[in-house]
């Protein structure tokens, strides 16, 4: 297992996946970054299967960015899945959707997401909430070092 903390971003948007690279870069988070571009390919990749098969599983993300609208796998299902596995089922997932549904938040809460952000349409808007998620998820919150046995 690394000690290194990676982020990753669901995102199928090309638009959205590149004004989220942009925010990170413009607030010097420097923490790798791993796209998956559909829900199908970020569950392959976190459980190490499909094309991702033999990837080392016990290194989870610090974070996972992840929309709701997904081909393929969509994210609340996604988020389910997350969940039902050992291996993920702590790994703090923040929903980060331009989705304004009231039953989408719930059932991302009900699903056992972290946090619920509206994407702003505003880069300055986007670029800060981009800031306070790299400040509190990757540097102030406290997550186990291991999940076996917990």
């Amino acid at each position: 297992m690394t000690d290194n903390k990676w982020i990753m971003l669901v995102e199928d948007n090309p638009d959205d996946e590149e004004l989220t690279k942009r925010a990170i870069r413009k607030n010097n988070i420097l923490n790798e970054l791993v796209v998956a571009r559909d829900g199908a390919e970020a569950l392959d990749y976190l459980h190490g299967t499909g094309i991702h098969e033999g990837r080392d599983t016990s290194d989870t993300p610090t974070i996972i960015l992840l929309d709701l609208k997904l081909p393929k796998i969509d994210g609340l299902e996604v988020l389910r899945r997350l969940r039902a596995d050992e291996r993920t089922k702590l790994v703090p997932v923040v929903i980060l959707t331009s989705s304004k549904e009231e039953q989408d938040i719930v059932k991302s809460y009900k699903l056992g997401c972290n946090s619920y952000i509206r994407k702003p349409v505003d880069f300055i808007q986007f670029s800060n909430a981009v800031q306070n998620l790299g400040l509190y998820w990757l540097l102030l919150n406290e997550v186990p070092r291991r999940l076996e046995g917990l």
